[in-house]
């Protein structure tokens, strides 16, 4: 095998503190509710970040079978947009760094991509590493998206995994970087959000605040989410308006909501948002944390003044 390491080009002068979490999404299968492509694309438009490495299309990724898109303005070429496949160093809404691997799944070389990850992950002392994928499901739109959490970080699979099945199914690039990770002993966990599969070929907001709440319990970094809540909420309203309009419709959501109900009052799952004693935090409690979010807001705004 190639070394892996000239399967990217690393920028040494992006300083990369050590033990930071690594946070990963690419695109390119078994997207349901496009939620990794919406994550991904709103994480990079809203956050600071610097690109730390970028991998060689031309060596992973079948051109004819996902095809860049060119712009073609009236008689000549416009624009061009290559496929970008890069880790990053971003900063969460409250400053604190972590790292950001978005873009293409790869079509090619996946035992090679996985030892560059690997590399990239020892090079830069990464102290964990999450990533998300989403799957279609019968569940209702009605009820919160659930995950399945996969990897070695125990308290995420117990707090959060609220399907956990034993079956084969087609593998994406990462599930290998994770098998790997594995092997290591490396700190990692895996999302498989569940979205329902009446919604897996819309673009679905709710599923990408689902897939920032997973990263937040993971890593502790924090994401604004006020526009994408509000296009889930506009988005969920039309959806609504189809089903009150549709009989056949309303019963399946019904169907699904009574078997989603039926399965979830089986499940000890503890809420990540509830105490040990399964108590939410009080209002106090609440306002204490706000205090010191704002006040962190503030000094930061002190500091670029």
């Amino acid at each position: 095998m190639r070394d892996p390491r000239s399967l990217y080009e690393f920028d040494p002068t992006v300083e990369v503190p050590p033990g930071l979490p690594l946070v990963a999404g690419l695109t390119g299968f078994a997207d349901a509710g496009g939620a990794v492509a919406q994550t991904t694309e709103y994480l990079r438009s809203t956050l600071e970040t610097r690109t730390v490495a970028t991998f060689d299309a031309d060596e992973l990724l079948d051109y004819r079978a996902r095809r860049p898109i060119i712009l073609f303005q009236e008689d000549h070429l416009t624009d061009y947009r290559p496929p970008r496949l890069a880790l990053d160093l971003a900063r969460d809404e409250l400053g604190q760094p972590f790292l950001l691997m978005t873009g293409f799944e790869p079509d090619f070389q996946w035992e090679r991509f996985s030892r560059a990850v690997l590399d990239l992950i020892d090079r830069l002392e990464v102290g964990s590493t999450t990533w998300i994928n989403s799957i279609p499901m019968p569940v209702p739109h009605t009820r919160p998206i659930g995950v399945t959490v996969s990897g070695n970080r125990a308290d995420l699979v117990e707090s959060m995994s609220v399907w956990r099945p034993t079956t084969q199914v087609p593998s994406n690039a990462l599930h290998l970087v994770e098998f790997r990770l594995q092997e290591r002993g490396h700190p990692t966990s895996g999302f498989v959000l569940l979205v329902p599969h009446y919604l897996a070929d819309a673009e679905y907001p709710t599923s990408a605040v689902a897939a920032l709440e997973a990263i937040t319990a993971s890593t502790g970094r924090i994401f604004p989410t006020d526009a994408l809540r509000e296009q889930g909420r506009e988005f969920t309203a039309r959806i609504d308006e189809q089903v009150a309009e549709n009989g056949e419709l309303a019963k399946l959501v019904h169907a699904l909501e009574e078997r989603h109900d039926a399965y979830m009052e089986g499940t000890t799952l503890r809420s990540p948002l509830t105490d040990e004693d399964g108590e939410p935090p009080s209002a106090d409690e609440i306002a204490a944390e706000l205090e010191k979010f704002l006040a962190f807001r503030r000094n930061r705004d002190d500091e670029r003044n």
